[in-house]
């Protein structure tokens, strides 16, 4: 696979190199580190589960009873 290549500006730079190396599952759900096993729901997200190592599916952002949730969207 070629890389990929943009314009910054005058200059020719490689932003992304991407390559795919092994077996390919094609879904989020086949990945070892995504639990799906409560099924999927429309509006579901990915969130991260410190005790399993996992990212759990659900309709949840902050499971528990502490309902406290910061979103950093970053700098832009």
């Amino acid at each position: 696979m070629p890389d990929i290549k943009v314009r910054v500006g005058q200059q020719n730079a490689i932003k992304v190199v991407s390559s795919i190396a092994g077996e390919s599952s094609g879904t989020l759900a086949g990945l070892s580190d995504v639990n799906v096993s409560g099924g999927l729901e429309n509006g579901m997200v990915l969130v991260f589960n410190s005790t399993t190592n996992k990212f759990d599916a659900t309709l949840e952002l902050t499971p528990g009873t502490t309902q406290n949730l910061d979103i950093n969207g970053g700098s832009f």
